[in-house]
């Protein structure tokens, strides 16, 4: 019995979509890529969370190596999130920046008020103007920013002890490293204390 080439296109089509979905199976969600990666952090000049009259922008990231965060007071699994970022702002050697998106700036406010505000500077995005740029597909989301702007990292989700612990930490000590050790900040005692940390 022979077959014709139509009738073995359905066979290599069912056979295509087998093999897409095998691969998109074993691809990690929250490492999603992300065409900004080693660019600069997108131009934007968007008010703070607290003050609507004090604009924040992109120079923001400039001399420190930082942590974007993404937020909403919808967001449950950011409550979730929410401890380990208080913890990296007691202990960690990098600058929190929040990004509190598709919000209204009461709840925003309430929000932080609540559960606590470990960011150096709260972005406030209602109409996703940042957000689009970044590329941002949910909340929580954070980028890893190195010392001159430039977006290095992008994790999707929650983050964990283990994915700061074994992907995020030595991220941001490598970067603290390149860049040598006379612009770690004000705090240079604390972050030569973690680096050295096994």
């Amino acid at each position: 019995m022979k077959l014709s080439l139509s009738g073995l296109l359905p066979l290599f089509g069912f056979l295509g979509l087998t093999v897409f979905f095998a691969i998109a199976l074993t691809r990690d969600p929250s490492r999603l890529p992300s065409e900004l990666i080693d660019r600069p952090v997108p131009d934007f000049a968007l008010s703070s969370l607290y003050e609507a009259n004090e604009l924040i922008t992109q120079d923001s990231f400039i001399g420190q190596v930082s942590l974007l965060n993404v937020f909403g007071s919808w967001c449950v699994a950011c409550v979730q999130e929410h401890p380990k970022l208080i913890e990296l702002s007691d202990n960690a050697p990098i600058k929190l920046i929040g990004i509190d998106w598709r919000d209204t700036r009461e709840d925003g406010a309430r929000w932080l008020a609540q559960y606590g505000d470990p960011y150096d500077k709260v972005i406030f995005d209602s109409e996703s103007i940042l957000a689009i740029d970044l590329g941002v597909t949910g909340a929580p989301e954070s980028y890893i920013i190195d010392k001159a702007g430039r977006i290095r990292f992008k994790h999707v989700g929650i983050i964990t002890d283990d994915i700061w612990e074994n992907e995020l930490r030595p991220l941001v000590q490598s970067l603290h490293i390149d860049s040598g050790p006379e612009g770690l900040g004000p705090e240079n005692s604390e972050q030569e204390t973690l680096r050295a940390q096994p």
